[in-house]
């Protein structure tokens, strides 16, 4: 059971886990399903056995975490699933088709060329092909992190909520310039349709370009966002249920600093775009158990490449 459970600074350092996933190793969350706690995950069950409330009227202060020794194991995992939700939170999970762990700095994927037309073959004539080869170049990961620099005096008396909001908005940051790279990527070498000003009649343009796929979303700067938002033609439209503006064509409007403002990138999510990583988000744990929070860390070393080239679009605005 969960109140039996032995915390050290170990279940952070085994080779392929997670820390909620050693915890959920020792503590299956199958184990309790039709009771009150089948809703919790292993490490929730931490907090609720040395009730540590992180949210609510009563949450408690950051020096709960270090009222013992075994809670002040949990303190990292909590500081990694704030930033992590913030982190998640952004257009990151929109833009891509797919994700790939990648054990290594470089990452080697493959491209599809077709030369030859989809067409109906003669009789006895070979069939058009496709050919999938291995990418004459590597994807070179980078490192994208932020040092955070916080002493326990400042924050002890902090409450959980109040600082894992602030966590999370660093989550947010640090996804943002991830995402700059992706949008550079996206945009580079892509098929341009160039317009003197943003129109609808130009965003029907974008959309017209897309033949074998489909543009499932806009991705564009604020600004530009703005004056799509204030177009005539999208007076009558509302947003879908997580808040989304959908334009009228089913597209998703994508908003984001990372966009230039002459610049819209149309895509087919499916198809366009795919995020590799070889970490996920990696904290200083041993600091943080230790009450060393004046140079806490965190960073995400990823890449992304383009696997379609067809299923991306870009309007360019030259006035």
């Amino acid at each position: 059971m969960y109140n039996d459970i032995r915390l050290e600074k170990g279940l952070y350092n085994l080779s392929g886990r997670t820390f909620t996933a050693a915890l959920e190793e020792l503590d299956p969350s199958a184990a309790y399903a039709g009771t009150p706690l089948e809703k919790l995950d292993a490490f929730e069950r931490q907090l609720k056995r040395f009730n540590i409330r992180i949210a609510g009227q009563d949450c408690d202060c950051v020096e709960k975490f270090f009222s013992t020794t075994e809670t002040a194991v949990l303190f990292p995992e909590f500081v990694s699933r704030s930033i992590r939700k913030g982190f998640d939170e952004t257009v990151l999970n929109a833009m891509c088709a797919a994700k790939t762990v990648c054990e290594s700095s470089q990452y080697l994927g493959c491209t599809l060329t077709e030369t030859d037309e989809y067409a109906p073959s003669d009789e006895a004539e070979p069939l058009p092909g496709s050919a999938v080869r291995e990418s004459a170049a590597a994807t070179v990961l980078e490192k994208f992190g932020r040092v955070i620099s916080a002493s326990y005096e400042a924050v002890r008396r902090q409450r959980l909520d109040v600082f894992g909001i602030m966590l999370r908005s660093i989550g947010v940051r640090l996804a943002n310039s991830v995402v700059k790279k992706a949008v550079s990527v996206l945009a580079e070498d892509a098929e341009e349709i160039e317009v003197t000003s943003l129109t609808y009649d130009g965003l029907a343009k974008l959309y017209g370009a897309f033949e074998a796929f489909d543009m499932t979303a806009v991705i564009a700067s604020p600004q530009s966002a703005s004056t799509i938002a204030a177009m005539e033609q999208l007076s009558d439209t509302a947003a879908n249920a997580d808040g989304k503006l959908i334009l009228p064509f089913g597209s998703e409007l994508i908003k984001t600093s990372a966009a230039d403002d002459d610049k819209l990138i149309g895509i087919d999510r499916d198809f366009a775009l795919e995020f590799i990583t070889s970490t996920d988000l990696v904290i200083e744990t041993d600091k943080l158990i230790d009450r060393q929070l004046d140079q806490m860390t965190v960073s995400v070393t990823c890449g992304f490449r383009k696997i379609t080239g067809d299923a991306v679009k870009v309007l360019k605005i030259t006035g």
